[in-house]
């Protein structure tokens, strides 16, 4: 047996810094770097303080210890170049803040206090209050932090979702071409998360300008990294996707500085992305003020060797030696830095007259009557939009049109109306249009603005997040509605929540559009509609089109809207035909607007979707005077609930009816709202039509039976007139 050695051509090495790199700088710059790490350590003991006074709301994630890692790296990015982090990202936030707001050839030796970098210093110590003047107004607080004008696009304190954003972020950048770097900063134990694989391999495979920044401080909460992988070398990761990779002492802020040095070149000349993986060490437990030796998963001889190699006392020392600083100037920076902290919290805290106890000041918190502001906009963007609603058409002005021709066709327009719009997901590119033929054409005009991803709903799903964030408006294509329950952390996690809890004020354009094909055959993972799972999350705007027209006019609009959109793909529409405007695929529908579908006295049948033409079809066989009201928008807080209570309020009756299996449909919000809302209209029980308990699965007359039908509405329809 033959045995050869495999070894990689990807760079991927440790880095050192020695004497002559220190001497190689500007002194005015060691200094403001020294101002920096105690201004963050002092801070820190400042929040930890706070905590202990009971004046936080919720963790206090210090990072003391790892400043050094956090200078070092922002030290070489400027203000454009952005970054995001995880629940412990206050000193790579503040960093980020303070050279967003410092002259250049600032020199703390000299130059007094620069007045931006105490208020920003501030308001990062009130949004960990939980207080109105917080970048978030306080929603955020220490775990989700966000502030664009210094290229915090915002921190994430689920583990390994940063990662896929700051893909996001460079994808914008290389799409707009803008000469932009973004690094997602992320901890040993994130490493471990599998959608922190996905951001590597998608960077990877578009060489995007991202830096993967590990500080590998060697616990996840309490778990050593030997206990959470059997290779500990951690630039591993990096190299097995082709990742230049570069390992370095994370206490050395030098040879941080290095590696990020080192990547930002390597990115400008060869493409990105880098890896770096800084070895540096949290002094304290995963949150407080105390230490793991005191919960007993380190030994105290372990924190003492790591606390000999703090930065407080060796860059000090280093600076001394160089003559950069002596113990005077030290001790004027220090004081500073303490008087900067002190400042912010006195601004935010007092001792009420009667009381010997700190207190958040008065008025400091924010109105709680504002909890459900910023969840989403109110479509201003919309506002000088075409709308038509097919019926406005006059029939010479009318062509017939196949619904599966118009998604591609309208996808195809919107590309070629606006230039941020990118199409994102699974074979995507090929098949002629993808595997229903939704993208046909896209990637003959538009292939560098197409990216067919491999297997990895959530980490292209977050990749898109961050497109949005950074000026995109991705198109995110889920091949069946249920991998939108794969791509979940970052469907509800992060986009539904993103607005609302940075402070809103902001939009995130995503558009996923989900194919939904419940009579195919393909078993109980392929056949489910999620949109019942979207509107448990407000932030999320939903539509279903029941016609090519409605499909258009809706998904205008979904391109448009600055609030993220679901889009129901109805397989089982794919092949019908509806009147569509000859030549003018440029017109909206009003989102949270429903259309009458048939008149009627007898009762109100609510339905969307694919059911509508069963509905149609019911009533007829029935011969019942339905009126049926296609819903079109299902989104709890968009639905045209004035259409829907006129209705009511003509028939006295109400049928829902969905296709979809019982416990993942829309039905029970509906009718407990409709109680809510209609009561008094009400002359009978309000009936539910819907599929089974379960999802469908693959035998015919077992798949058929799961689902809502015609049969099942005309049978719900005789006992509701009867």
């Amino acid at each position: 047996m033959r045995q050869t050695p495999i070894s990689t051509e990807t760079p991927w090495f440790r880095l050192e810094s020695d004497e002559s790199d220190w001497a190689a700088e500007n002194p005015a710059d060691l200094a403001r770097w020294m101002e920096q790490l105690l201004l963050i350590r002092r801070f820190e003991e400042k929040i930890l303080d706070l905590h202990g006074q009971g004046l936080i709301h919720g963790p206090a994630h210090a990072s003391i210890g790892q400043e050094a890692g956090a200078v070092g790296a922002i030290s070489v990015l400027g203000t454009a170049d952005k970054i995001n982090g995880t629940h412990r990202a206050h000193h790579q936030i503040l960093a980020k803040l303070l050279n967003s707001a410092l002259p250049e050839g600032y020199d703390p030796r000299g130059d007094a206090p620069v007045e931006e970098a105490g208020m920003l210093v501030r308001r990062a110590m009130a949004e960990i209050m939980g207080l109105e003047e917080g970048f978030c107004g306080g929603r955020g607080g220490s775990m989700h932090m966000r502030w664009a004008p210094s290229g915090i696009v915002g921190t994430s304190a689920i583990i390994g979702a940063n990662l896929p954003h700051a893909v996001g972020y460079g994808l914008a950048d290389k799409v707009l071409g803008r000469d932009n770097i973004s690094v997602a900063f992320f901890g040993d134990g994130t490493l471990m998360a599998g959608q922190s694989l996905e951001a590597i391999n998608l960077a990877a495979l578009y060489r995007l300008p991202v830096i993967f920044f590990l500080e590998n401080n060697f616990y996840a909460v309490s778990t050593h990294v030997r206990e959470q992988t059997r290779e500990t070398r951690l630039t591993t990761r990096g190299a097995m996707f082709g990742v230049p990779s570069v390992e370095c002492d994370g206490m050395d802020l030098m040879a941080v500085r290095k590696a990020m040095r080192w990547a930002t070149e390597t990115i400008r000349e060869s493409g990105g992305p880098v890896f770096i993986e800084a070895q540096c060490y949290r002094f304290l437990h995963q949150s407080g003020p105390l230490l793991g030796s005191q919960f007993g998963y380190r030994d105290k001889a372990e924190e003492d060797a790591w606390r000999a190699r703090d930065p407080l006392a060796t860059v000090p020392a280093r600076l001394k030696a160089m003559g950069v600083l002596d113990d005077a100037g030290l001790a004027a920076l220090d004081e500073r830095a303490r008087g900067v902290v002190e400042e912010a919290a006195a601004a935010l805290t007092e001792v009420p007259r009667g009381s010997n106890s700190l207190q958040v000041r008065a008025g400091a918190y924010p109105d709680a009557s504002l909890v459900d502001e910023g969840i989403r906009g109110d479509l201003p963007e919309l506002a000088g939009e075409r709308f038509l609603e097919a019926g406005d058409v006059p029939a010479e002005a009318r062509v017939e049109g196949k619904y599966i021709e118009a998604v591609a066709a309208v996808l195809l327009r919107n590309m070629e109306r606006d230039p941020r719009i990118v199409l994102i997901g699974e074979d995507v590119h090929r098949l002629r249009g993808g595997v229903s033929g939704s993208s046909r054409g896209v990637m003959e005009r538009f292939p560098e603005r197409v990216f067919a991803t491999p297997i990895c709903e959530n980490g292209f799903t977050g990749m898109a997040l961050g497109a949005a964030l950074c000026g995109l408006r991705p198109v995110v294509d889920i091949m069946f509605g249920d991998f939108c329950i794969v791509a979940a952390d970052q469907m509800f996690n992060g986009i539904g929540k993103f607005s609302h809890m940075f402070g809103g004020g902001f939009g995130v354009p995503v558009v996923v559009r989900a194919r939904v094909s419940p009579q195919a055959g393909y078993g109980s993972q392929h056949s489910m509609d999620p949109s019942a799972l979207f509107a448990l999350y407000p932030g999320w705007r939903i539509v279903a089109p029941a016609t090519p027209h409605d499909y258009v006019g809706l998904m205008n609009a979904a391109l448009r809207c600055d609030d993220p959109v679901l889009v129901i793909e109805h397989q089982d529409l794919f092949q019908t035909t509806g009147p569509l405007p000859r030549d003018d695929l440029d017109f909206c529908l009003p989102l949270g607007s429903a259309r009458i579908a048939r008149e009627g006295r007898a009762c109100t049948v609510l339905t969307y979707g694919a059911m509508v033409r069963p509905c149609l079809e019911a009533a007829e066989s029935a011969g019942v005077d339905a009126e049926i009201v296609d819903l079109r928008s299902l989104d709890p807080t968009g639905l045209d609930w004035e259409t829907v209570a006129a209705s009511i309020r003509r028939t006295n009756r109400v049928l829902i009816a969905e296709q979809t299996a019982r416990g993942t449909s829309h039905g029970a919000r509906l009718a407990q709202e409709i109680q809510e809302r209609c009561f008094d209209w009400l002359d009978a029980e309000i009936l539910r039509v819907s599929g089974g308990e379960a999802a469908p699965v693959v035998s015919r007359p077992l798949n058929m039976a799961a689902l809502g039908n015609a049969a099942k509405v005309e049978a719900a329809l005789r006992r509701l007139a009867a």
